[in-house]
């Protein structure tokens, strides 16, 4: 295991409410959203293992990640929490969920099913990061230039540069343990439960109506694994409704949690 990085976005006192970030993410992402949410909540927002702030090691695995959130509950003296997690941060919330259900009060799982995923999209974006040349890059900004061949979408660019972080040196490094990452990718892009994993505690699983994530096709592994999952769409958003249409999904899950 190893200790996780948490930024605390506010809202002490209330009931706590952790959030897991996605692939490539950070608490950082999650800023504005924790701080919406701290209306209601005490938002505790997570970098995952070879993340933002995060430690790296040569283990990345669900079961990991998901002993590393254990472990950080029992540090900072969490009992039961509302865990919410999106795209790989909710395939970690849900086998957490399922493993351990006495550490969840209520789960918000964000735009991603319990299936296996094999991403084109993923394999060019992470061609793109491991093709940078660290040593002359010079900006953000020519790593965004350089992305273009692989990475068609503007945002997708940009948000792959926030990961480069400056060395003492001057120099460019990546903030994620790339290496590791490119590695398991396939493992990262599998279902991270078994076919008996199950939790049936209070569940909603929020989703993107633009996005390709999860189908309704998917919706019947959903309530096999989540028997008391509600399935909410918001229909104007894509893959990243905390960022694309921030205030309908602050309103949904302070809706959903009240």
């Amino acid at each position: 295991m190893v200790t996780l990085f948490h930024r605390d976005l506010g809202g002490a006192g209330n009931p706590p409410l952790v959030i897991l970030h996605g692939m490539l993410g950070s608490s950082r992402n999650w800023q504005t959203t924790g701080h919406d949410l701290a209306t209601r909540f005490h938002v505790l927002a997570l970098d995952l293992r070879n993340h933002g702030s995060s430690p790296h090691g040569p283990e990345m695995s669900y079961a990991a990640m998901a002993d590393d959130v254990g472990a950080w509950l029992d540090a900072q003296g969490l009992g039961r929490v509302s865990l919410l997690g999106h795209s790989m941060g909710g395939k970690v919330a849900m086998l957490l969920a399922c493993r351990h259900p006495e550490r969840v009060e209520r789960l918000i799982v964000v735009d991603i099913a319990p299936k296996d995923y094999h991403s084109a999209e993923h394999r060019a974006e992470f061609a793109a990061m491991n093709g940078l040349d660290l040593a002359t890059l010079p900006s953000r900004t020519a790593a965004e230039q350089s992305f273009e061949a692989q990475v068609s979408d503007w945002a997708m660019r940009k948000f792959l540069a926030t990961n480069l972080e400056r060395t003492p040196e001057g120099l460019w490094r990546w903030q994620i343990n790339l290496p590791v990452l490119t590695a398991v990718l396939p493992a990262l892009e599998a279902d991270a439960l078994t076919p008996t994993d199950q939790f049936s505690g209070e569940t909603w699983f929020i989703l993107g109506g633009k996005s390709r994530y999860v189908k309704e096709a998917d919706h019947s592994a959903i309530l096999r694994h989540f028997p008391q999952a509600r399935i909410e769409t918001i229909p104007a958003s894509g893959h990243n409704p905390h960022m694309e249409t921030r205030e309908a999904f602050v309103a949904m899950i302070l809706s959903a949690l009240a």
